[in-house]
């Protein structure tokens, strides 16, 4: 895949196509949001901010420039096309899984990781899920419809079934989405408590971790279309990818980053933080 010299990536992630381990795409779309809409515009701002960071990780002590990623940009996306989108989605993560790469990406709201999520899957059939997350997501449908931001965990069980769905940080949802979970899915109210043991029980299992930037609190992170009080620390974060360096992540994704509710910036800061640290978990 030829890249455009001329074209933003974010820092570190400018190694060409063939010769990287990790694909970065940016999956602009926001056609679901039931809150407040704006997540269309993180991955290009997150480009953008990225080059306050500095390449090195002194949480990994690991560093972007010693290993191959490459950012090919923002797929194009028929807005106001659900299906569609997801269609898009999800083939260009086949090409990136078919070439045995990793692809990891950059929302827009959370709908965005299902194709995602399905092209794994497809490949990876002992698929275990992580879901990082202030929200259940486990709708059923949500204004009539399957696909939604606030269905998209529900939808990933359709495709890997019980057992195999590991959610952190669960602090919001209605009474029957935690009811649900009893029965379907490993699910941790309010904190990570349990991440050793569930990294431990994953052993070498292929992995998917999803990152809605909504886990951290509102103080941390008051750029995101659906803030909910009482999350997580910045450092509880980068706890988080420490212990995720243990397993076999196969595809990752961070979404839900609205960067324009935060003119400070800072919610933009810490996102490309955090995408910094995941990659750098996922590298070799």
């Amino acid at each position: 895949m030829q890249k455009h010299k001329n074209v933003l990536t974010f820092i570190g992630f400018d190694s060409e196509y063939e010769d990287s381990e990790i694909i970065v795409f940016g999956a602009p779309f926001d056609g679901t949001t039931s809150f407040r809409p704006g997540a269309r515009f993180a991955p290009s701002i997150m480009r953008n901010e990225s080059y306050g960071l500095e390449t090195y990780s002194p949480y990994l002590d690991k560093d972007l420039e010693d290993t191959k990623i490459c950012d090919v940009g923002d797929l194009e996306l028929p807005l106001g096309n659900t299906e569609k989108t997801m269609m898009v989605i999800e083939e260009f993560s086949k090409d990136v899984l078919n070439s045995n790469k990793i692809p990891v990406m950059i929302g827009g709201e959370h709908l965005v990781s299902y194709p995602v999520i399905k092209s794994v899957y497809e490949k990876y059939e002992n698929l275990h899920i992580l879901h990082f997350d202030a929200h259940t997501d486990l709708r059923d449908e949500l204004f009539g419809e399957k696909l939604s931001h606030a269905t998209v965990i529900r939808r990933a069980w359709d495709l890997v079934g019980d057992n195999r769905i590991h959610q952190f940080g669960i602090r919001s949802g209605e009474r029957e989405e935690f009811k649900w979970a009893e029965k379907h899915t490993n699910l941790t109210k309010f904190t990570y408590e349990g991440l050793d043991e569930t990294v431990t029980s994953i052993g070498d299992s292929p992995v998917y971790v999803t990152i809605d930037l909504d886990i951290l609190d509102p103080s941390v992170m008051s750029g995101t279309g659906t803030p909910e009080p009482g999350g997580i620390s910045f450092n509880d974060m980068m706890v988080i990818i420490e212990k995720l360096q243990r397993l076999n992540i196969v595809g990752a994704d961070v979404v839900e980053l609205s960067p324009h509710y935060d003119q400070s910036g800072a919610s933009t800061a810490v996102a490309c933080k955090v995408l910094r640290e995941l990659v750098l978990a996922i590298s070799n």
